[in-house]
């Protein structure tokens, strides 16, 4: 194949998280409990929000969805054969296994950051423009978004690849993580890593850290807004929901600007920090961004009830126009936008 003519390598070694048969049987028990999470969780979501054309037609829940989409992606990509391997200690994977691992990790973590973006304009032209709302977040609009978002992750990715395989590996060939990615794989190239040092902090590192400097900049002028607007209470709940996502966010995006800005230095906590971004936030993400959301809650609700036939927790009632949709020639929004609905 192509790729073997260019490297003397057939294979990587991860070394993993640890070497101690103990500390990998945790590991492996906590993994496994952060992938059923996130597979769960996720899955739930995203069949809610398919099965209710009210939540499908709605510009915010249509991008939650496609975040629980790559979500789960994000959680096949890794966590399944880290699982395995600290299970059965197996450390050895293929030159074409690694390089594809870092095409899709790459991919699908590239388009989350820039639909986080779009998540966070969404909520910003809501509660801070709800009258250009309807005009600026059509059908139209949020799928141009999306295949934006998408397109990003491929080009990203692409960047990423090219550089990384095209780098002779002749000699070392010990990861030391539990997944193959740039900054691990950059340092075991026979070459000068300059260029692919400069790659990986213009590419990886300022795409992290402009996609965080945007997101604090939307809550915070989302909050602004709404502390203007709504009474004690109301600023309370925004207060809190602004909170709960920045938390989120700086969990996927902060590991990244650590782990991607710093092109010379490595350190052992960069793999305490991968772990939060790979196999954390899969798994947070449906609980901040969907089952604290009233009209989610109730979608879920009846996705239960209509395969089990039994009523397990009594929902609130959703009120009509309560939601944006996009079959409305006549958008109805609530009289105080709101950064979230109420649990």
């Amino acid at each position: 194949m192509e790729w073997e003519n260019r490297t003397n390598l057939t294979e990587f070694v991860l070394l993993g998280l640890s070497q101690s048969w103990e500390i990998q049987l945790l590991l492996f028990i906590c993994f496994l409990f952060l992938y059923v999470a996130a597979l769960f969780n996720n899955i739930v979501i995203l069949l809610a929000i398919i099965r209710d054309p009210r939540l499908l037609n709605s510009p915010m829940f249509f991008f939650l969805g496609h975040l629980a989409f790559l979500d789960l992606c994000m959680a096949n990509v890794t966590i399944p054969r880290a699982i395995v391997d600290f299970l059965i200690q197996r450390q050895a994977i293929s030159f074409q296994d690694c390089m594809a691992q870092l095409f899709f990790l790459h991919f699908f973590g590239g388009s989350e950051m820039l639909l986080l973006m779009l998540m966070a304009y969404d909520r910003y032209v809501a509660i801070c423009h709800p009258l250009h709302y309807a005009s600026r977040m059509s059908r139209r609009h949020c799928i141009g978004f999306i295949l934006v978002a998408w397109t990003g992750g491929l080009l990203h990715t692409s960047v990423q690849l090219g550089f990384t395989v095209n780098a002779p590996f002749c000699g070392p060939n010990h990861v030391d993580n539990f997944f193959c990615d740039v900054p691990l794989l950059i340092k075991l190239a026979c070459t000068d890593n300059y260029n692919l040092e400069v790659m990986m902090v213009t590419n990886s590192g300022v795409m992290s850290l402009v996609g965080f400097v945007s997101l604090v900049l939307s809550y915070g002028l989302i909050l602004s807004t709404i502390c203007s607007r709504s009474t004690s209470e109301g600023t309370s709940k925004a207060i809190s929901t602004c909170t709960s996502h920045l938390i989120v966010v700086t969990m996927f995006f902060g590991p990244c600007i650590f782990i991607y800005l710093r092109p010379y230095t490595r350190y052992v906590f960069d793999k305490v920090l991968s772990v939060f971004y790979i196999a954390v936030t899969p798994s947070v993400n449906p609980t901040v961004y969907a089952l604290k959301n009233k009209e989610m809650k109730a979608a879920i609700g009846r996705l239960f009830e209509r395969h089990s036939g039994v009523v397990s927790i009594q929902m609130a009632t959703v009120h009509s126009g309560r939601l944006a949709c996009w079959k409305h020639k006549k958008i109805h929004l609530p009289f105080k936008p709101s950064l979230i609905s109420g649990p």
